[in-house]
């Protein structure tokens, strides 16, 4: 059985399975980032001692290896090969910002381990599979691909509001940015004053993304039309 408290997940050691592990490391280091996991801090965290998990990981960078192959394995590559290609390329993106969004420290097992593992090739080989019968030969095909996932990357990592600090007041951060905008010289900087609202607003991060994800698919879909 296991025990869980705030603090802590106590697992048999017997019991103490590779996924198990991933489990609780990914909540680690979600809530306190890829640096502060460690094998000893997990090991406590579990309730077992260090060897119990060399086990499974001969030390951190195999054990981040596990979580980001875990990561790519949550991506979903069903996809409906009736619908347009162009919607297909969306479901990816989609999914793929959602497995990042829900994971605060994917973006950066990402970054180091993209395509190092069975479920990273799997979405690879789909991704470049669909992009090939769209029409683009494999160099084009390929930097699609990878400019999809940084795409994804980048559109998590600028997430409105995302740098403002846990427990701020983001109503008030935001309230001192667009009167910083919006009493700049008019003459200077019309524009800046005109969008001081919308530059600074942090409340609606869907919009957010679903420009990012369609920009990107309009771009693709016009290099499809002939440009390449």
């Amino acid at each position: 059985m296991v025990t869980c408290t705030p603090y802590s997940c106590q697992v048999p050691a017997a019991k103490l399975s590779k996924e198990a592990v991933v489990d609780r490391a990914f909540q680690l280091a979600d809530a306190g980032g890829l640096e502060a996991l460690t094998i000893r801090k997990l090991a406590a965290d579990l309730g077992v001692t260090p060897m119990a998990l060399y086990w499974h990981f001969r030390g951190k960078e195999e054990l981040l290896e596990g979580l980001a192959e875990r990561l790519w394995s949550e991506i979903d590559v069903t996809l409906d090969p009736a619908a347009p290609w162009t919607a297909q390329l969306r479901g990816l993106l989609e999914s793929l910002i959602a497995v990042l969004r829900r994971h605060p420290a994917a973006v950066g097992l990402l970054i180091a381990h993209k395509v190092d593992n069975e479920h990273a090739l799997r979405v690879t080989e789909v991704t470049l599979g669909l992009l090939r019968d769209a029409g683009f030969d494999p160099e084009h095909a390929s930097a699609i691909a990878q400019l999809g996932m940084w795409t994804g990357i980048m559109l998590v990592m600028s997430e409105p509001g995302a740098e403002i600090p846990p427990g701020e007041d983001r109503a008030e951060i935001q309230r001192i940015k667009q009167v910083k905008f919006a009493t700049l010289p008019v003459a200077t900087f019309p524009r800046v004053v005109e969008c001081a609202v919308p530059m600074t607003a942090c409340d609606d991060p869907e919009s957010h993304y679903e420009l990012g994800i369609s920009v990107f698919i309009a771009g693709v879909e016009a290099m499809a039309g002939g440009n390449q």
